[in-house]
């Protein structure tokens, strides 16, 4: 029997954030991604790539699940699939770094660009489809609430992942270190996946009839675009947001010329940004349902975070910036996912998602542009734009 805001379903999402933090912490963008990359390949430009292979790959896909989704009248079936081909792809990258590794770094790379690219290209279907779930089964008010908790007990996965990435890239050689990381971590995530892949969803009422062709689906929904104002400046705004990838990626290789970084220092730092989330998340992010408000104070908060990157060149100092980074981007995150809902139709809120979700994540290839930068220009001159840019996001906010 479905009841909305069911504990049992909040209790699933938090299980899901949860386990998904213990097993992704060990790839985490601004720190332990770039250093792995950094092993097999002394491109800053690759770093870039990498980071965006992470998360980019979920770009390619998320309209072509919206233009189904839209007369699902259930999506959790296709959720499960998404599950499984997600966990192989991690896996697959920690089974060709242990059984590849040093050998032939070339085609460790390779396999594990395809592991990443194979993450998040399922990820675009889950996307949509995840959001469509939290929509059905949470009303607005509480919505910002479970996400808030799992975000709580996301960082409290990732400090524990942290600590126990500082503990085996500490005792571990590399490249060894990175392959018992993410073979490990893969089952950690199966049980996450399985909790959320347990959860009961509703039939959805009001379903679209979708269009004859992908093709006249993507007309209607652009068209959909130029005349829905509030959204087209929704999606500037939160593309601007994701401008902190710009230099996210490459600030702990700043701070590695700066200071000798070791494994400890590393899942020490990833352990402040995770408590940075906690903060967030429990005393700001679940107590709101301004969503606006919510989004101008992760600007701030992101914008604080570079600025003290420009000028840091101690531990201490790189603590408060992870700290930031931990404030803002769970904000950004919950923002966005309920402003969307907010003003879109049941009957077109996958189509909604996806535009907002499809266009915003071109951000998540700003790391490659970052790269270019770094090789031809300097720190200064990337976090100098980052800041500006970020800075354009907050100032455009008084539109929404």
């Amino acid at each position: 029997m479905f009841k909305i805001n069911d504990p049992k379903a909040n209790a699933r999402n938090v299980l899901h954030g949860f386990f998904l933090a213990l097993a992704v912490t060990v790839a985490e963008p601004s720190t332990i991604l770039p250093l792995i990359v950094h092993h097999f390949s002394n491109s800053v430009v690759l770093v870039g790539v990498f980071a965006s292979l992470l998360k980019g790959g979920a770009i390619a896909v998320q309209m072509w699940a919206a233009f189904y989704a839209q007369e699902y009248t259930r999506v959790l079936p296709y959720m499960r699939w998404v599950f499984f081909f997600r966990w192989f792809s991690w896996f697959l990258i920690g089974f060709a770094i242990y059984f590849v590794g040093d050998s032939n770094k070339t085609l460790t790379l390779w396999l594990i660009g395809i592991g990443f690219f194979g993450f998040s290209f399922t990820a675009g279907f889950g996307a949509i489809y995840f959001k469509e779930i939290l929509a059905k089964v949470f009303s607005k008010e509480y919505r910002g609430r479970t996400m808030a908790n799992r975000q709580i007990w996301t960082a409290v996965g990732s400090i524990l992942s942290g600590g126990v990435a500082g503990y085996v890239l500490e005792n571990y050689e590399a490249p060894l270190n990175y392959a018992y990381l993410f073979m490990v971590s893969s089952f950690l995530m199966a049980i996450g996946f399985i909790a959320f892949g347990t959860i009961n969803e509703p039939e959805k009422k009001e379903i679209r009839q979708k269009e004859k062709s992908f093709i006249e689906f993507l007309k209607n929904s652009f068209s959909l675009l130029k005349t829905d104002k509030r959204l087209k400046n929704q999606v500037i705004i939160i593309l601007l947001g994701f401008s902190y990838l710009l230099a996210y990626p490459f600030v702990i290789l700043k701070a590695n010329h700066s200071f000798t970084l070791t494994g400890w220092m590393l899942g020490g730092f990833i352990t402040i940004q995770m408590i940075g989330s906690i903060i967030g998340s429990f005393f700001l992010w679940r107590k709101m349902s301004d969503y606006k408000l919510m989004l101008r104070l992760s600007f701030v908060f992101a914008i604080s975070s570079f600025i003290v990157a420009f000028f840091a060149n101690t531990p201490i100092a790189y603590g408060l910036v992870f700290l930031f980074f931990g404030l803002a981007m769970d904000g950004f995150s919950i923002s966005g996912m309920n402003l969307v809902f907010e003003i879109a139709p049941e009957d077109k809120r996958p189509i909604y998602t996806a535009l907002q979700s499809n266009i915003t994540s071109l951000g998540l290839f700003f790391p490659i542009l970052g790269g270019v930068i770094l090789k031809y220009f300097s720190y200064n001159v990337l976090y100098s734009l980052t800041i500006f840019m970020i800075g354009l996001g907050l100032y455009l906010t008084k539109k929404l």
